[in-house]
């Protein structure tokens, strides 16, 4: 599931080959903002296929002139970033940068 929060796309739940491709096509019906972060904190389950959806998303936002990072990512989709090699390509900021989070 996909919320959007002012320029905070919220991922929840599951993001995995059954549910990836939804997820995909929802993130970037909502790329609308010049600054966009992904909050990936709820994230319960994850596979390889995450990191498709992350790219995708990261070409369709550069395809319309914006940028997008990434915020609270699960200890396993770090694992997976490193290990793809993909880390410099998903642009990361920590979960205290993450715009609209309450102080």
């Amino acid at each position: 599931m996909i919320h959007c929060e002012g320029n905070r796309i919220i991922v929840q739940g599951e993001v995995t080959i059954d549910t990836v491709a939804e997820l995909t096509r929802c993130g970037m019906a909502v790329l609308d903002h010049p600054q966009m972060q992904v909050d990936l904190n709820a994230v319960t389950e994850m596979d390889s296929t995450i990191i498709s959806m992350l790219l995708e998303w990261l070409r369709a936002a550069d395809r319309q002139g914006n940028t997008l990072q990434f915020a609270n990512l699960p200890a396993s989709l770090e694992s997976l970033i490193q290990l793809y090699g993909v880390a410099e390509l998903i642009p990361v900021v920590s979960g205290r940068d993450l715009q609209g989070s309450a102080d």
